[in-house]
């Protein structure tokens, strides 16, 4: 199945002010009907938990993620996962064509033909001795503190709390395609579906019942540097780092988690490894030396003679 990835997460909150605020200050686009997207159209929606246009509530603990939309390459991605669930389970046709599904653990699932808009943006270039990626004169900071901070460019990746790892991976990669890249043994599955290389679009922690739920997404930003200069931006208008920044050890992607008004946390992140079907799957034990290579802690800024 040509799934591409995750298109647009849909919450149902107490504070849709407070959320909206946190959106726009992260730096996704508001565009209107509680709706925020990153540059290439993916992105979140926010509405009262009331609302009668949200799904029902499908699990029993303080998750506010409601659905995940997944984008597919075209229609007829959307009847192989009609008639793959067909007569076995509900799979409703709503009235824009996209299809939706709750998983085998209790997630409910939409699926659509996707919105991702191409985008022509220039990535970070890195200069060392014996490989020159950025021309002569072009410098790799722009000296000007005026900019605004870097927009995040698409919608990168979920991670779920579970309490059955082995069903809710059975699903994802029996019935919908997706693809294994790595496991952290006792943890969980790093998956991607097969309309990406990206290293995984879905990730599984392993826990209790009462905590399942949404832990974290993430978009995509266009290098280090990027993830560094909004993160720094982001903290520095009152909202708490979680963890980072740093670099994680499967993905490779750089990081920067803060936390968020919607009980989980959120991501900046960028450089994530590319994996087509030739790559065999390494599993590791979930220690924190195979969680990142390094790891800062933020503060604020400081100059030679200047305070400690």
């Amino acid at each position: 199945m040509n799934i591409i990835g995750p298109d647009t997460l849909i919450f149902g909150v107490d504070d849709v002010e407070q959320c909206e605020k946190f959106f726009t200050d992260y730096g996704l686009n508001p565009v209107g009907e509680g709706r925020f997207e990153a540059l290439d159209g993916t992105g979140v929606v926010v509405k009262h938990r009331d609302d009668s246009s949200l799904p029902a509530w499908t699990l029993e603990t303080a998750n506010m993620l409601r659905k995940t939309v997944y984008g597919v390459k075209d229609q007829s991605v959307l009847d192989e996962i009609k008639c793959e669930f067909e007569g076995e389970r509900e799979i409703k046709v709503l009235l824009d064509g996209s299809l939706e599904v709750v998983d085998d653990v209790g997630f409910t699932l939409g699926f659509q033909i996707t919105v991702r808009k191409d985008i022509n943006l220039s990535a970070e270039r890195v200069n060392a001795p014996g490989s020159i990626h950025r021309p002569a004169n072009t410098t790799g900071v722009i000296a000007d503190n005026s900019l605004p901070p870097p927009k995040p460019r698409s919608l990168s990746h979920v991670v779920y709390f579970v309490p059955d790892i082995e069903k809710a991976e059975n699903f994802y990669t029996n019935r919908l395609g997706f693809r294994l890249s790595d496991r952290f043994v006792g943890m969980g599955p790093f998956l991607r579906p097969a309309g990406t290389f990206d290293h995984h679009t879905l990730f599984f922690i392993q826990t209790p019942p009462e905590l399942q739920g949404c832990e974290h997404f993430t978009f995509h930003m266009g290098g280090p540097s990027e993830v560094f200069s909004a993160g720094y931006a982001f903290a520095g208008k009152g909202y708490e780092s979680y963890w980072g920044p740093g670099r994680h050890q499967f993905g490779s992607n750089w990081f920067w988690y803060f936390n968020t008004p919607l009980g989980c946390h959120i991501e900046y992140d960028a450089d994530m490894d590319q994996h087509d079907d030739d790559w065999v799957p390494r599993v590791a034990p979930a220690i924190v030396d195979n969680s990142q290579i390094f790891l800062f802690n933020w503060r604020e800024k400081w100059a030679p003679g200047g305070p400690k």
